[in-house]
């Protein structure tokens, strides 16, 4: 079976392009402000944070969220999916 296309393209705008990986999955309550800041201004910040919300990316700073912080942007969505869904 073919897996379907994906085109990640956008990566290669991003701000951190060639920046240490590892700045991006910081240790359990280390700071995220790093990764956070290369993040602010990224012309490609939505399509990096879609990428993770759709491919459930449970760790690191993507489109410029904690994991934390797209928990609570997936859970917003799903309730607001499924207040139009009863409307």
């Amino acid at each position: 079976m073919n897996e379907p296309m994906i085109d990640n393209n956008w990566q290669n705008d991003a701000n951190c392009l060639g920046v240490d990986p590892d700045l991006f999955f910081p240790e359990r309550g280390a700071s995220t402000r790093e990764a956070k800041e290369v993040c602010k201004g990224c012309v490609v910040r939505m399509e990096c944070l879609e990428f993770a919300l759709v491919n459930g990316e449970k760790f690191g700073i993507w489109g410029g969220l904690s994991e934390r912080e797209r928990r609570r942007l997936r859970r917003q969505r799903a309730q607001s999916n499924r207040r139009i869904a009863t409307a």
